[in-house]
């Protein structure tokens, strides 16, 4: 087993050349960097939605009914028919 991860170790080298492995190494490990604390503050607020209970909060305000008026709509224009149009 260990020399199937030798062969792939050497694989991946060869494939993606030794300039470009420090690279995505470093990337790699700033985007587990920053998963890492995105899962953490959702873990955070997950616990403050817990831990205030809903007397707490203030209950909503109600919704005043108002009278909406419907857009004013544009008379459609005549149309000249084309035979109208050559005769001029």
């Amino acid at each position: 087993m260990s020399e199937w991860i030798i062969v792939a170790i050497v694989g991946v080298v060869l494939l993606f050349s030794a300039k470009k492995l420090p690279d995505m190494a470093r990337g790699l490990g700033q985007s587990m960097r920053i998963f890492k604390a995105e899962t953490r503050g959702m873990k955070e607020d997950d616990e403050r939605a817990k831990g205030s209970s809903a007397a707490e909060a203030p209950a909503p305000k109600p919704v005043e009914a108002s009278r909406v008026d419907a857009p004013a709509v544009e008379k459609p224009r005549e149309t000249v028919p084309d035979e109208a149009r050559k005769a001029d």
